[in-house]
């Protein structure tokens, strides 16, 4: 009962408020997920790299959110830049509230020194909202006597589906293969995305800051092909009137890696996340777990998290531009 009176919760709030400005759905393994973090990436690894991710969120409440990306990118040399398609799709309260987003993107990449290198990007796309009305349970549904009736007061929407084309900027930096770090502005016209035809609700702008380092433990720096390696990465997001920091850091000895993070929205900490990872040749699979530790603790059932990625062999020779050595989880 009480999952189900959740999920009518969480599909019934944006019919009781005019105004109200939409999240993006999270990942925790964010950098293995690195175009939907910050389109800058794109290409980042020089050769053509495929990436799929799966979350399920708050698994206790039942299907209340679940979310899918895929995506692919890799380095064009006449372009001077990678190329990036992601596809996102977000299903919340058991299917009935979807959102879906696909982006292509374009990164030029150049060296500022020959310690340095950057890149800029620009991100283009069109996101999709649908609402399942049909199967929406509101409270004048529930009678006390007669069990569930299939009438309500409530106004069908204007629309229910809902797309807006959607554009979104970033920056990467890296300094050798030792720091990183870049910035993201998702969203940036704001477009409306309401159901309704008389509100104003607005997809917000999301800000990312994202800064790292790798840290190679082998004795005397010496350098060897495996790697045995620690990165420390803090992440930060800004979307509308939600702040978040993860902190956290990343252990490798190939073909291990194994991370533990920390997520504080500010308000109160929310979660902590180990994660665990396996690369081995051109795979590279992940998993992570979100132990709530806020007042949902006893509710939520925390969150699941599925990563993988294969890199393919570049077909050109990588002249001017270097892979950037960064976390793949």
């Amino acid at each position: 009962m009480i999952r189900r009176f959740a999920v009518i919760v969480l599909l019934t709030i944006p019919f009781l408020l005019g105004d109200l400005y939409a999240q993006d759905p999270e990942f925790s393994q964010f950098y293995a997920n690195p175009l939907y973090l910050n389109p800058a990436l794109a290409g980042v690894t020089v050769c053509p790299k495929v990436n799929a991710n799966y979350r399920n969120q708050w698994p206790a409440i039942g299907k209340a959110f679940i979310t899918y990306n895929a995506s692919y990118d890799q380095y064009v040399s006449f372009l001077h830049g990678g190329l990036g398609l992601v596809i996102t799709a977000d299903r919340a309260g058991s299917g009935n509230l979807n959102t879906t987003a696909i982006s292509l993107m374009y990164a030029y990449k150049f060296n500022l020194s020959s310690h340095l290198q950057a890149s800029g990007a620009l991100k283009v796309g069109y996101y999709q909202r649908r609402l399942v009305w049909d199967n929406l349970t509101f409270e004048d549904m529930i009678d006390p006597v007669n069990g569930f009736v299939k009438i309500t007061k409530e106004k069908q929407p204007d629309n229910l589906s809902v797309g807006v084309p959607d554009f979104s900027t970033g920056i990467f930096l890296a300094y050798d293969d030792l720091v990183y770090g870049g910035i993201a502005v998702d969203h940036i016209t704001q477009p409306k995305i309401g159901f309704y035809a008389d509100n104003e609700t607005k997809l917000s702008m999301k800000y990312t800051i994202h800064v790292g380092s790798v840290i190679s433990l082998h004795k005397n720096g010496s350098s060897e092909e495996r790697e045995f390696s620690i990165s420390p990465n803090i992440l930060y997001q800004q979307q509308f009137k939600f702040h978040q920091l993860n902190i956290g850091l990343y252990l490798t000895v190939d073909p291990f890696i194994g991370g533990v993070w920390l997520r504080h929205n500010f308000e109160n900490a929310d979660a902590i996340i180990p994660m665990i990872g396996l690369h081995y040749q051109s795979l590279r699979i992940g998993y992570s777990y979100d132990f709530t530790i806020s007042k949902l603790k006893s509710a939520s059932g925390g969150a699941h998290e599925v990563s993988a990625s294969w890199q393919f062999p570049c077909l050109e020779k990588r002249r001017h531009i270097r892979a950037i050595k960064c976390p793949r989880f």
